[in-house]
Formats: C-alpha cells, sequence, structure tokens
C-alpha cells in the first residue's frame, strides 16, 4: 500500500512540474519579463488590486510594477527528496534569504528592475519559511482569489510536501494565504546592510 501510495504521489509530482513549466511559458507571455534568482522566480508585472499603505510609508497603486516571487518548486521537490522535509525547510529558508540579497543587489544594478516598487507574493507558510525576512502581510481582499488560492497552494503543498496531506488536513484553519508586500526602499535599506 506504501509503495503505490508513493509511485502515486511520484506521478502527481511528475504532472505538477510539466505543468509548472507550461505556467512558467505563460508567465512569460503575460508579464514584463522573468528573472532568476537562486531558489526564487521573479516575475516583473504591474500590481492590480487595491491600493497598499505599506508599514515605511510608501505606497504601492495598482499598475505600479512589482516584483512577484515564486519558489522554484523544482528545487524545493529535489532537497526534501534527498534531505527530508525538516532539513529541506530550514535550507529553503537559508536560500531564499541569499536570493533576496541577490534581488537587493539587482535592484540597484538591473535595468529591467529599476522601475519595481516592491516584492510581493502569495503564501500559505506565512509563519515559517519567511520569518525574519522583513516582508509584510496582507490579507487577499478579492473574495474569488483567495479561494481560488487557499484550493491552488493548499493543493502544492499536498503533491509537493512529503507529509503535505497530514499537514493540510491538521492545520487547514491556519493555511490562509496572505500577500507579501517589502517595498523597495525597505528592501535596499534591510539588506544593503547584511551585504555590508
Amino acid at each position: 500500500m506504501n509503495m503505490l501510495a508513493t509511485i502515486t504521489k511520484a506521478s502527481a509530482q511528475s504532472v505538477w512540474m510539466a505543468w509548472e513549466a507550461v505556467f512558467d511559458q505563460i508567465t512569460k507571455l503575460r508579464s514584463a519579463g522573468l528573472k532568476r534568482y537562486g531558489i526564487c522566480k521573479l516575475v516583473i508585472r504591474r500590481h492590480h488590486g487595491k491600493n497598499l499603505k505599506c508599514q515605511d510609508g510608501e505606497w504601492i497603486y495598482s499598475g505600479d510594477w512589482v516584483g512577484e516571487l515564486h519558489l522554484d518548486n523544482r528545487q524545493v521537490l529535489e532537497l526534501s527528496k534527498e534531505l527530508g522535509a525538516d532539513r529541506a525547510a530550514l535550507l529553503t529558508a537559508r536560500m531564499l534569504r541569499r536570493s533576496i540579497t541577490q534581488i537587493s543587489e539587482a535592484m540597484e544594478t538591473e535595468p529591467e528592475l529599476a522601475q519595481v516598487k516592491a516584492l510581493t507574493g502569495i503564501t500559505l507558510l506565512h509563519r515559517g519559511i519567511i520569518h525574519g525576512l522583513g516582508f509584510e502581510l496582507h490579507p487577499l481582499e478579492s473574495k474569488g482569489f483567495r479561494v481560488f488560492s487557499t484550493y491552488y497552494l493548499r493543493l502544492l503543498l499536498k503533491v509537493l510536501h512529503p507529509v503535505g496531506r497530514e499537514r493540510t488536513k491538521k492545520n487547514a484553519p491556519k493555511l490562509v494565504p496572505k500577500m507579501l508586500m517589502l517595498t523597495r526602499k525597505s528592501l535596499l535599506l534591510r539588506y544593503s546592510k547584511e551585504t555590508a
């Protein structure tokens, strides 16, 4: 029974990775660019939705350019298979910090990022993996998008995480998607100090 479950999970992961490859191609067509920094993919696109006032006093207006962060799930999956879930999570968090430091440096040198006013993203794992990275959390205003994001990200967790199904069942009330936001100003201030 365990072998069957393992085969089924491996098949689901293969299908998901194939879908992500297609999604990357669609994303390239629907955005101003897609760049890679370590374990992160950065999609350059316009912010849609309500204007947001951030904790440092900066405003992100609808139509402003933002860098939307996505973890490279292929790398995360490989780490999980090699190291186990707990060690992979710790290493992913470290790699994420390195990626954001690289993005901070790129913000000051790469012309494609000159117009980007903030880093943003949607995540269920705001209690763990992004701790200490400087992101603030905002609720998802659109009910339809919130429902879609909840379903999509919980499915992602079930498919890619070794104990994703159990974790999703156990922690379902806590697994609510949030929007991450880190303004350019706060990013450069925080990570230029780390680089120094």
